[in-house]
């Protein structure tokens, strides 16, 4: 029993840690997008922040019993592990929404509702992780082998990839090289496809959802009228028994005030 509870309790201390750690990059991410303060230090702060959850994804992916759900699961850790930008800290954030529903937060504090289960089915239910991080990939692996090919920084290969994905094309960035138009032409296809597909499951979901939503509301409507309809009825049966005593009350009253 005792050591039960002291592997809860470490637990609990491992994701107090891992809550502070993940705000501390994402306010780190949000100084340097600012450029407000030392971009140096901040920067040796991301690379540090980054080995870290690296290390501890890879020691969670090590001691999963199943790793096929890890992976799902954890979809949005790998994603903000990569290297491309600091910007992917901000998938880091999911790992926060796990770790209240593992916790049961929002059950203690009594804010459970609808929602999170509409968010879970949204991101398992309708295949949109799994669109999601297939388009992630593919504008990573794009964009490094762009960065590799024309000699371009991250940055600028992962805006040429997300201009190219989603076919805007400022042409700001543009391959030169054979090999690099390439990984663009595939990067084209793959983004009509994969962020195609993504954008009409947020479309199907969202579609789905009023559809359902005024079904239900015309179900219940269907299922109030009967009881509108009985009270009716009562209020009427009501309103014709206290006509007839009313024409009772006035009947002796008119036989007195005769001559």
């Amino acid at each position: 029993m005792m050591a039960k509870h002291r592997v809860k309790k470490s637990l609990i201390a491992y994701h107090v840690i891992v809550t502070v750690l993940t705000f501390w990059s994402v306010g780190n991410v949000l100084l340097m997008l600012l450029k407000f303060g030392d971009y140096h230090v901040e920067s040796v702060i991301n690379n540090g922040l980054l080995v870290v959850f690296a290390l501890d994804y890879l020691w969670r992916l090590l001691r999963t019993h199943d790793r096929k759900i890890f992976l799902i699961q954890s979809t949005f850790d790998l994603l903000g592990i990569i290297p491309m930008h600091p910007v992917f800290a901000f998938f880091r954030l999911g790992r926060l929404v796990r770790l209240i529903r593992f916790h049961h937060l929002f059950w203690k504090m009594r804010i459970a509702g609808k929602w999170t289960q509409i968010y879970h089915r949204f991101i398992y239910k309708t295949g949109f992780i799994y669109l999601f991080s297939i388009s992630v990939a593919i504008i990573v692996l794009s964009a490094f082998l762009f960065s590799v090919s024309e000699k371009q920084t991250l940055g600028n290969s992962l805006w040429w990839a997300i201009t190219t994905a989603t076919t805007v094309g400022y042409g700001d960035e543009t391959p030169h090289t054979a090999f690099g138009k390439i990984v663009a032409s595939f990067l084209m296809v793959g983004g009509i496809g994969f962020i195609g597909l993504l954008t009409s499951t947020i479309t199907g979901f969202i579609t789905k959802r009023a559809a359902q939503s005024s079904a239900a509301e015309e179900s219940q409507e269907k299922d109030e009228l009967p009881i509108l309809m009985a009270k009716i009825d009562t209020l009427t049966g009501k309103v014709d028994d206290l006509q007839t005593k009313l024409d009772a009350l006035e009947k002796p009253s008119h036989k007195k005030t005769k001559p």
